[in-house]
């Protein structure tokens, strides 16, 4: 840290006493993140772009996704993870939103499992499509760390009062989503969906 100015009076001496205080209790705050806790932030509750109605869902065109580029793997492929292979590579039927840049298209690639080729996709945005499971989850996990300052903290206490500080508080807020599509009006009917 740089030397600290010469004030001109004590009360200079003070604030800048206490500004030096609430900055190393804030980068205190900030040494303290860690990934669990990041890991365990609330998400942030964000409105869908896409409302379709039920007739409009019914007739949506079928679009079914394929990758536009495959790229080998020279890894064998762990028989183990065969069965939760199958079921992750199931067509299901998803709505994709890109809430950075509203309207384009998602740009991503995938590789679920050692073994497998690595897969390049173009996922269109506010509109219902087919894709294999993995994609669908895969684009639900690109999620961002938001910090926020919350200033009703209490950092310390001396003889000279109290501090007020400002704790890092974090959000989880979603880059991209993958909402899957309900086309029946029956909650009984079942559908194919994918985890949450």
């Amino acid at each position: 840290m740089k030397d600290k100015p010469t004030p001109r009076s004590s009360l200079g001496d003070k604030e800048l006493d206490k500004a030096e205080a609430q900055f190393e209790a804030f980068d205190q705050n900030i040494k303290d993140l860690t990934l669990d806790r990041m890991n365990e932030a609330p998400k942030a509750e964000i409105e869908p772009q896409t409302k379709l109605s039920q007739n409009e869902l019914n007739r949506a065109k079928e679009i079914y996704l394929k990758p536009k580029r495959t790229v080998g793997s020279p890894e064998k492929f762990n028989e183990k993870f065969r069965e939760a292979y199958s079921f992750d590579k199931e067509y299901v039927n998803f709505i994709a939103e890109n809430k950075e840049i509203i309207g384009e298209s998602i740009d991503l690639w995938t590789k679920p499992y050692a073994g497998v080729p690595a897969e390049e996709w173009i996922v269109p945005v506010n509109k219902p499509v087919w894709g294999p499971r993995y994609l669908a989850e895969q684009i639900r996990r690109c999620t961002y760390h938001k910090l926020i300052m919350n200033e009703n903290r209490t950092v310390g206490q001396d003889s000279m009062g109290m501090y007020q500080g400002e704790m890092v508080v974090d959000q989880v807020v979603p880059r991209l989503t993958a909402e899957p599509v309900i086309k029946s009006r029956s909650v009984f009917m079942g559908s194919n969906t994918f985890k949450s």
